[in-house]
């Protein structure tokens, strides 16, 4: 079978769990251990079109992911053209300090272009490549989601770093109650397609040029405030030593990475789930080169982003609103 086919027959779609990943070459080797993790946890009766959202995979990052398929799990590549859509997220992103290469930080923005180059699906689930399933995705996109256009878990870290969460109550404009992490989500295609996101994010970014913290979670927020329902944190939990039998997805968000740090909380799964793929030795050898000059780099970057966001607060104004309809 060819690297480039879908792996599951045309009459299946009405059927299917389409699960989306955005990556560059560089996450490659964290997405294979999600997919691998998402195929040990699927329902045998059911098919599922893992979508890899992409800005140019090499071909042998595509065989290497290609080759988790299964009988009931597909997986399809789409790389991002460049739009006018597009354009104005990479121009965006290359004022903003600290974003290094541009372009691979426009990925960040791919999951909101799935509702308009994908009208086939209704629904579907996006998860960031470096989460770990531990129980069946369909379950999360089977949710019941009211009249919401997103269903996501509030961000655990704006609701215990207290720079991020003034942050997230006076610059965002949002309660940090409600402010949810874009990393895992349910997302009604549908309805996002209808109120148009994606013209409206890039709107707003045109319109204000802002500075900010976290800028595609951001801007989720700001325009779906109101239509964001709340899952708990069994979908998008924090590595810890033991996990609950109810945890189903974890995701090493922000800090301690496996792949850069040894005996950090939850390496386990991690480890476990990659050592099915064929990047095992690759993410090895980065944990060995990780040494203790980059740990330094990686923590300098994280304490500049809580301090970035203590500086936007003392400005004391909302920098982004969503348009008037």
């Amino acid at each position: 079978m060819s690297i480039f086919s879908t792996g599951l027959p045309l009459d299946k779609y009405t059927k299917v769990v389409p699960v989306f990943l955005t990556i560059n070459s560089n996450y490659a080797p964290y997405a294979a251990a999600s997919i691998h993790s998402l195929i040990q946890h699927t329902d045998k009766k059911r098919y599922y079109r893992i979508i890899i959202l992409h800005d140019g995979l090499n071909l042998v990052n595509r065989w290497r992911l290609r080759s988790l398929v299964t009988d009931n799990c597909a997986i399809q590549f789409k790389k991002i053209s460049r739009s006018l859509y597009l354009r104005a997220v990479i121009a965006y992103c290359s004022k903003r300090k600290g974003m290094g290469d541009f372009f691979s930080a426009a990925v960040y923005y791919y999951r909101f272009f799935i509702p308009l180059l994908f009208p086939l699906y209704e629904r579907a689930v996006y998860i960031d490549s470096d989460t770990i399933l531990r129980g069946d995705i369909a379950k999360l996109f089977d949710m019941e989601m009211g009249d919401n256009a997103v269903m996501a878990m509030v961000d655990p870290k704006v609701t215990v770093i207290p720079e991020f969460r003034d942050y997230v109550d006076i610059a965002v404009g949002v309660p940090h109650t409600e402010y949810v992490n874009d990393g895992v989500m349910l997302m009604d295609l549908k309805k996002m397609r209808k109120m148009k996101y994606l013209s409206t994010m890039v709107e707003m970014i045109k319109k204000y040029d802002a500075d900010l913290v976290a800028p595609d979670q951001d801007y989720l927020n700001v325009i779906l405030k109101g239509q964001i329902g709340h899952f708990g944190s069994e979908w998008n939990a924090e590595p810890t030593a033991e996990f609950d039998d109810d945890t189903m997805l974890v995701h090493f968000n922000l800090f301690n990475k496996p792949w850069h740090y040894k005996n950090v909380p939850g390496e386990k799964i991690f480890w476990n789930a990659a050592r099915g793929t064929g990047f095992y030795g690759d993410l090895k050898r980065q944990q060995e080169s990780f040494d203790e000059a980059r740990q330094k780099v990686e923590q300098e970057k994280v304490a500049a982003l809580i301090k970035k966001a203590g500086v936007v607060v003392k400005r004391g104004k909302v920098l982004i609103k969503r348009p008037e309809r």
